[in-house]
């Protein structure tokens, strides 16, 4: 890409495009998930296709997925799907079924808080007691 390039973009007009802020590009950028260019006068030049690259980055994050899981998945997910393979099914369930245990244990917690709420454990003699009430 040619720093020149009209479809070069500048971290700003990167970020207003995708909504993600500088800071959050340069670490994308630091951890490997994005990659850029330079212009003469050293500023990152972004190719168009970033775009859609952050967008998804967004998305994995919204997932619930980390940033060395994001890097894992991209090209599989940045290939045609022709070319791609059972492994990005499987480690995509394998993160899902994660996400659904997390849940499970969140759900646990929060029925406790509302036992807790509702006066149904205290502390009796040092100790948890579940009321039955």
């Amino acid at each position: 890409m040619s720093a020149a390039s009209p479809t070069a973009l500048g971290i700003g007009a990167l970020s207003r495009a995708t909504g993600v802020s500088p800071r959050s590009l340069r670490y994308y950028q630091q951890v490997g998930l994005l990659d850029s260019d330079r212009d003469q006068g050293g500023r990152r030049r972004y190719r168009s296709a970033a775009v859609d690259r952050v967008i998804l980055i967004q998305h994995l994050f919204a997932a619930g997925l980390c940033s060395a899981g994001i890097a894992d998945l991209l090209p599989c997910l940045e290939a045609p799907p022709e070319l791609r393979t059972d492994w990005l099914r499987t480690r995509l369930l394998d993160d899902r079924t994660r996400l659904l245990d997390q849940r499970r244990d969140l759900d646990r917690a929060v029925d406790t808080l509302d036992e807790i709420l509702a006066g149904k454990l205290d502390l009796h003699d040092g100790g948890p007691v579940l009321h039955t009430r």
